[in-house]
Formats: structure tokens, C-alpha cells, sequence
């Protein structure tokens, strides 16, 4: 086997502040003595998270077991994840600071065969599964949901998770696409069908201009390469993108 140097496009605050969740959980439990210091047991959970790499690869790449990276990883994502904001969390502090929510799902994508209905996507032709994240105007990550099969509709997870329960609760405005048609007067969705009036085409401009870059902010999920296809349990994806979700924002404001 070879190896190489490389780097994670990462800031050192960053580094610092998983090394520190990691250190205190060591204290609060009693570990003595691990194979990787907390700097090193973090830098091993964000080059896996960043770049994608497999379990064996980083495991190679930081002397020490597959098992073990493995151990590692899960326990700094569970970590991560416990820290990411409750649904009413987000939405208070929304409430005080956007004008308005954007709603949307995003598919994560999966290693499984034809035989897993459940997880497979008519519309995208994948296996995945289904993530609900709300985001602010300017494309801010506020909350994501757990996980759901790849062929969960959209409209049916926001109601499963309680998301529009939530948002109507919260008294926010809320912008989301076709597939939410039918979620409450609360959630705004752009006009179906052909043949529409000129106001309702306009209409529709409008609200995709409003909506669009807050849309983007599950493209900025999918900047952490293991959400681009998950190589693990599917319903890790929650976890997974809860962690990615507190990191995300980490290096937003050391940017």
C-alpha cells in the first residue's frame, strides 16, 4: 500500500472545535489512553466526512485499525449530531431574524440493489433516502431531519417529521417547491399546470428567484463528499447530516 500527503479543505477552527467536543466526552466517560490523541481522532472524522474516503482508507492513513476508525467515526458524529439544533430551536430563532424559510428535500444517495423498493426514488431513479432541510434566504442551514426512504414523497416526510405542524406554530412564511402543494396556506408553492396567466408565470418567477438560494444550501451538504453516496447503514444519513449541518456552520463563521 502506498500513501501520500493530502489536504482537507478545512479551517483550523474548525479542527479545534471537534477536538474539543472530542476531549470533553473522553473526560465526561473516563478514557485514559486511545490510539489517536483528540486533534488526531478529529482530523481522522473530518478527512472521512470532507473527502469520502472508506473506513480502511483513513484507518491506513492514520495507523490504525478499520475497526477502529470505525469506532471513531461513529462516536464523533453522534457527538456532532446531538449538538445540531431542535426543529422548534431553529424555528424561534428563525422567527427572529429571517423573513421568511425555505423548504426542501434533498436524496441522499445509497450502495443498495433493485430488490430495496423502499429506498429507491421513482422520480430520480435512485436509492436514497430522504432529507428535509430548512434553510434561510441567503441559504443558511437551520435544521435537517432524520432520514426516510428514498421513496418518501416530500409532502409526506415534512408531515411525518411535524415540520409544517412546526412551521405554522412559529407563525414563519415559508417558500418550498411543487411537491409541497397542499401543505397549508402557510407554505407557499409556485402555480401548476400549462397554459397559466401571465400573473401566475410572473408569480412564479418571483417566487423561484426568492427560493433559489436557499434551495442551494443542500448543495452545500453535498460539499462533505460522504453525502454524495452512503457506503453505510442508510439511516446514518440523519446523523451523518446533522454532524455535517453543526460543521458547516463552524466553518461559516471562521470564514
Amino acid at each position: 500500500m502506498l500513501f501520500y500527503r493530502a489536504a482537507v479543505a478545512l479551517s483550523r477552527s474548525t479542527l479545534n472545535y471537534v477536538a474539543g467536543v472530542i476531549r470533553r466526552h473522553r473526560k465526561s466517560i473516563g478514557s485514559t489512553w486511545r490510539l489517536l490523541n483528540p486533534g488526531q481522532q478529529a482530523l481522522l472524522v473530518l478527512v472521512y466526512l470532507r473527502k469520502g474516503d472508506t473506513f480502511a482508507e483513513v484507518a491506513a492513513g492514520f495507523a490504525v485499525s478499520t475497526t477502529t476508525a470505525w469506532r471513531y467515526i461513529q462516536e464523533t458524529v453522534k457527538l456532532l449530531s446531538a449538538r445540531s439544533p431542535k426543529l422548534d430551536q431553529a424555528l424561534k430563532k428563525a422567527k427572529a431574524t429571517e423573513l421568511y424559510v425555505v423548504l426542501d428535500g434533498t436524496l441522499i444517495p445509497i450502495d443498495r440493489v433493485k430488490a430495496d423498493r423502499p429506498y429507491y426514488s421513482g422520480k430520480h431513479k435512485i436509492h436514497a433516502m430522504n432529507l428535509q432541510v430548512i434553510s434561510s434566504p441567503t441559504g443558511t442551514i437551520l435544521w435537517v431531519s432524520g432520514p426516510l426512504p428514498g421513496s418518501t414523497h416530500d409532502l409526506t416526510a415534512a408531515r411525518m417529521w411535524g415540520i409544517l405542524r412546526a412551521l405554522a406554530k412559529a407563525g414563519l412564511i415559508v417558500l418550498a417547491d411543487k411537491g409541497y402543494q397542499g401543505a397549508g396556506e402557510h407554505v407557499l408553492t409556485p402555480y401548476k399546470g400549462k397554459g397559466k396567466p401571465e400573473s401566475q408565470k410572473i408569480s412564479n418567477r418571483s417566487h423561484a428567484k426568492l427560493r433559489g438560494p436557499g434551495e442551494r444550501a443542500n448543495a452545500q451538504l453535498k460539499t462533505w463528499r460522504i453525502l454524495r453516496k452512503l457506503r453505510c447503514s442508510p439511516n446514518r444519513a440523519g446523523h451523518l447530516a446533522k454532524a455535517i449541518h453543526v460543521l458547516h456552520n463552524r466553518e461559516a463563521q471562521a470564514g
